[in-house]
C-alpha cells in the first residue's frame, strides 16, 4: 500500500521515533544504527539447534584479545568456555530446545572488559504435524461458541461443564475434537463482550466457571446455596434468547465471593491437596497473574467510584509499578486473591474437560482459539505499558467489505519492545493458549507477519502495514506447540502476503478454508478435490451466518435493519446475489453426487425442497470428501441456527453481536432427529473415530 508521510510520522511517533522533518528522521536513523552497532550481541536470538551454535561478534571481534562465555541452560545446568584471539564468531556447544541465558565477556587489546547478555531461544523447525498427532488420518470435529450453549444446568451462559458435555457427545458421534471461541477474560459489561477484544489474553473469563462444580460449593450450607442459586433468576436467565452478561455476572459474583471465603477458611493456608495445587499454580503463574488480579481488583475499586476505564484512574494507579499500587496490593490482599482463585478454578475445570477428551480417546481433544489482540481498556495494556502502544489501532485496509477500512480498536504491540523483553509476553501468551489444548487456532495469523496500523483519529484508509519479526514469533510458536503436543491452525482468510501459505506449510501450521469463500471468479463453488490437504475446512466462521441463515438470507436482512445496506433496493440486489450462490452450491453438490438431479433447484425463500438439516448434511458430506486433514462442523449448523453470532462492522447498538444463544439445549443433541440428519453422512465416513 502507498503510505502517506503523515501516516509514517504518526506511527513512528507512537513507537517513540520522532520523524516530523527530514532532519529529525535522519537523526533517528543515525541513532538507531549507532545503537545496533554498539550491541556486542542481540539481546534475544531465536534459532534452530544448528544455527544457535554460532554466536556472531561482527565488527566487535576485530579487537578481541580474549573472550569467555557462560551459559545457563533452561534446566539450570551451567556451561563455560573461553578462548583467545580475534574472531568473527564463537562456536557454542549444542544446546537442547528451550530458553537459555548466554553471558559473554570480551577483553579488548587494551585490557578493558565488555560484558553482554543474550536470551538464546533454541527452537524446532516446525510445529507438530498432523502425522504426529493423527498418524496421517483425516478427522472431523465440532466447533462451538461456548457462550451460546444452552443447558438445563448453566446460569444463562455456556460454561465449562457444558464444554465437558460437548466433549462427551462429540466422542459418541465419532468426532476428533471440540473447538471453542477464545475463552479470554472479558469485562462482561456494556459493549465489552466480544471474545476477540478481551481484557486479557493471558487469563480467562470467569463467567465460564460452573459454580456448582467448584469443590467449595458442596462445603457451603444448603440454605446458602439456595440463596446464591436463586431459582427465579436462574429460570429467567436460562430461558432468555440472549446472553445477559451483566445479570449473569451479578448472579455469579456473590457465589464466587462465598466460594473463595470457604476456600480461604478450609484450604488456602493448609496442607490439603487443593491448597498445594493452588500454591503450585500461583508459583507457576508468578507476577503475570498477580498483575492481572491486581488490575481486576483495582477496576472494581474505581468502578464503585464511577470511573470505568483504567485510563481515567488517578495517575499513580495507572502505573502497575507505582508505590500506590504496591500499597493497594497489601491493603486489598483478599480481593486480589479472589481473582487468583477464580483463575485457578477456571484452569482446573478446563483441565477436567481436556481430561475427559483424553479418556474418551478424542485424537485432538479441546481445540482453543487465540485472539489477535487485547482491549485498550484491559488488564494486558495496563500490566505491560511498555509493550502496548497508545494512539494507534489495529485494523484492516479498505476492501470489498468496507470502502473505508476497518478499525478494530485494539492497541498494537511494539515489535521492538517485544523483542527487547526477550519475547516474554508472546511466550506467556502461547503457554496460556496451549494449556489443556490439543490444537490451537490463531486468529488472523497474518498478524505475526504484518499488522495494519491506523493512527488515532485517522480513517482505515489512512493506515499502513508494519512488519513483525515473523521468524522469531513462529520459532517460539513451534517450540511451545511441540511442548504441548498441539496442532496449530492459522486463520489465513482474505488478502494475505505473497508466499504466506508456503511459509505456514514449512512450519507445519495448517491453513483455513471456508466453503462460502471457495469459489471461482465465475461464481461456481470449487470441487471437493480442489481443497488443500493441510487445512481445516468448514462451512463458515463466527463472522459468518450459519448455513440455514445463509440459505434464507438472514444475515442480509439483519444488515438492512442495521443500516449496513442503504435501502430495500440494495437488499433485493443482495438477496438476488445470494439466490445465485444457492444455485451454484446446489450445482456443486449435484456434480459431487451428494444431491440427486433435480433436488435443490428451486427458489429457496423458505427451503421448500431442502430442509435445514438436509442442507447441513449435504454440505458436511461435501466437506468430508475434501482432502483436508481437519473438517470443522459448526454446532450452529448441526442444530439449525439461522442468526449469526456476529455482524462484522455493525456497532453493538445496532445489532447485539456475541449474545445470541442456541435454541437447542446441549442435553438434546444426542436424541435430536435434525442433528442426526446433519451428521448422517459423517457417522460412516473414514473421518469418524467410530469407523476405526
Amino acid at each position: 500500500r502507498r503510505t502517506a508521510d503523515r501516516t509514517r510520522i504518526a506511527l513512528l511517533r507512537a513507537t517513540g521515533v520522532e520523524a516530523r522533518t527530514e532532519a529529525r528522521a535522519r537523526a533517528a536513523l543515525i541513532a538507531e544504527r549507532a545503537r545496533r552497532a554498539a550491541q556486542i550481541v542481540a539481546p534475544v536470538r531465536v534459532a534452530t539447534s544448528a544455527a544457535a551454535r554460532r554466536l556472531m561478534l561482527g565488527a566487535h571481534g576485530r579487537h578481541v584479545r580474549a573472550w569467555r562465555v557462560e551459559i545457563r541452560r533452561e534446566d539450570g545446568a551451567e556451561l563455560r568456555l573461553s578462548g583467545r584471539g580475534r574472531r568473527r564468531s564463537i562456536t557454542l556447544p549444542r544446546l537442547p530446545l528451550g530458553y537459555h541465558r548466554v553471558r559473554l565477556t570480551l577483553t579488548s587489546d587494551d585490557g578493558a572488559e565488555r560484558p553482554a547478555e543474550q536470551r538464546l531461544i533454541v527452537v524446532p523447525p516446525r510445529c507438530p504435524t498432523p502425522r504426529d498427532r493423527l498418524a496421517g488420518r483425516a478427522v472431523y470435529g465440532v466447533l462451538a461458541n461456548l457462550y451460546t450453549v444452552r443447558s438445563a444446568s448453566n446460569w444463562g451462559v455456556g460454561d465449562l461443564a457444558d464444554l465437558r458435555r460437548l466433549v462427551e457427545w462429540s466422542a459418541d458421534v465419532g468426532a476428533a475434537f471440540v473447538g471453542v471461541n477464545p475463552l479470554h477474560a472479558l469485562d462482561n459489561r456494556g459493549d465489552q463482550i466480544s471474545p476477540y477484544s478481551p481484557v486479557s489474553r493471558l487469563y480467562r473469563n470467569v463467567l465460564y466457571l460452573d459454580v456448582t462444580a467448584v469443590p467449595e460449593w458442596s462445603e457451603l450450607p444448603t440454605p446458602r446455596r439456595r440463596q446464591l442459586a436463586n431459582e427465579n433468576v436462574l429460570r429467567r436467565l436460562r430461558g432468555a434468547a440472549r446472553v445477559d452478561y451483566e445479570s449473569i455476572r451479578a448472579l455469579k459474583w456473590p457465589a464466587f465471593v462465598a466460594l473463595h471465603r470457604a476456600f480461604v477458611a478450609r484450604h488456602r493456608d493448609g496442607r490439603s491437596a487443593r491448597a498445594v495445587a493452588y500454591r503450585r499454580y500461583l508459583a507457576e503463574e508468578g507476577e503475570a497473574l498477580l498483575a492481572f488480579a491486581t488490575f481486576a481488583a483495582l477496576q472494581e475499586h474505581f468502578e464503585r467510584r464511577g470511573i470505568g476505564s483504567w485510563r481515567g484512574w488517578p495517575a499513580a494507579y495507572r502505573d502497575p509499578r507505582s508505590p500506590d499500587v504496591g500499597r493497594f496490593r497489601v491493603a486489598r490482599r483478599e480481593a486480589i486473591d479472589l481473582h487468583c482463585y477464580l483463575q485457578f478454578e477456571l484452569d482446573r475445570q478446563l483441565g477436567t474437560a481436556a481430561a475427559v477428551a483424553r479418556q474418551r480417546r478424542l485424537p485432538i481433544g479441546v481445540y482453543q482459539d487465540l485472539a489477535l489482540g487485547s482491549s485498550r481498556r484491559g488488564g494486558d495494556a495496563w500490566a505491560f505499558p511498555d509493550l502496548f502502544l497508545d494512539r494507534v489501532d489495529i485494523g484492516a485496509p479498505p476492501d470489498d467489505y468496507s470502502s473505508t477500512g476497518q478499525n478494530w480498536q485494539l492497541p498494537p504491540i511494539d515489535p521492538r519492545a517485544l523483542a527487547a523483553t526477550g519475547y516474554e509476553y508472546w511466550v506467556r501468551l502461547l503457554r496460556a493458549a496451549l494449556r489443556h489444548a490439543g490444537a490451537l487456532r490463531i486468529d488472523h495469523v497474518m498478524g505475526l507477519f504484518r499488522q495494519y496500523w491506523i493512527p488515532a483519529g485517522a480513517s482505515g484508509a489512512d493506515g499502513a502495514y508494519v512488519r513483525f519479526p515473523a521468524d522469531d514469533l513462529l520459532g517460539i510458536l513451534a517450540l511451545e506447540s511441540q511442548r504441548a503436543g498441539a496442532l496449530v491452525i492459522g486463520e489465513d482468510l482474505g488478502t494475505v502476503p505473497r508466499g504466506l501459505p508456503q511459509i505456514l506449510a514449512r512450519r507445519s501450521i495448517l491453513s483455513t478454508r471456508v466453503l462460502y469463500f471457495e469459489r471461482s471468479r465465475g461464481g461456481s463453488f470449487r470441487p471437493a478435490k480442489a481443497y488443500p490437504r493441510r487445512a481445516l475446512v468448514g462451512a463458515n466462521t463466527h463472522d459468518l451466518v450459519p448455513l440455514a441463515g445463509y440459505w434464507e438470507g438472514t444475515d442480509l436482512i439483519l444488515r438492512r435493519r442495521a443500516g449496513m445496506l442503504r435501502d430495500d433496493r440494495a437488499l433485493a440486489a443482495a438477496l438476488a446475489a445470494r439466490a445465485r450462490e444457492r444455485r451454484a452450491l446446489c450445482a456443486r453438490l449435484r456434480r459431487e453426487g451428494i444431491l440427486p438431479d433435480g433436488q435443490g433447484g428451486g427458489r429457496y425463500a423458505r427451503l421448500p425442497d431442502l430442509s435445514a438439516p438436509e442442507l447441513a448434511g449435504a454440505v458436511h458430506a461435501f466437506l468430508a470428501r475434501t482432502p483436508a486433514l481437519l473438517v470443522g462442523l459448526s454446532l450452529d449448523d448441526l442444530s439449525g441456527e439461522r442468526e449469526p453470532v456476529n455482524l462484522p462492522g455493525v456497532p453493538q447498538a445496532r445489532f447485539p453481536s456475541w449474545t445470541r444463544r442456541m435454541l437447542l439445549p446441549v442435553e438434546s443433541l444426542p436424541t435430536d432427529a435434525d442433528v442426526a440428519c446433519a451428521l448422517d453422512k459423517l457417522g460412516s465416513s473414514p473421518r469418524s473415530t467410530r469407523a476405526r
